[in-house]
């Protein structure tokens, strides 16, 4: 199971920079994506980065936030800049073992509990 950290309050326009990592599970060998779910709202993928190392991300996060994977520390990484009131969720990340990017949320495994991100000034 994936752990997920690195949440908390933070104002319009700062960043966070979330992180990800399974104890005993090699993420450069799977896709990884960041996911974020919203009272009352579906599930969504923010990004995800696939076992290439190519990356993806949504449209209403592209050019503020910025996946990354440290091989070495076994993490993958979501930095958000400039972030928005809208960005407020639960952020989650899961791996789907084809090590491909999928869309929907439906085929990611090993989801973690989640890190709140809470933007207000």
């Amino acid at each position: 199971q994936f752990v997920e950290s690195g949440g908390g309050l933070v104002q319009p326009g700062g960043s966070l920079r979330l992180s990800c990592t399974a104890p005993g599970f090699t993420v450069a060998k799977y896709a990884i994506g960041w996911f974020r779910q919203a009272p009352g709202k579906e599930r969504e993928r923010v990004s995800c980065i696939s076992e290439g190392g190519s990356s993806v991300y949504s449209d209403s996060v592209r050019g503020r936030f910025t996946i990354s994977r440290d091989e070495a520390k076994n993490t993958v990484y979501l930095q958000m800049t400039d972030v928005k009131s809208e960005d407020t969720s639960v952020y989650y990340c899961a791996t789907h073992v084809t090590g491909i990017c999928y869309d929907n949320y439906v085929g990611y495994d090993y989801w973690g509990q989640g890190t709140q991100v809470t933007v207000s000034s």
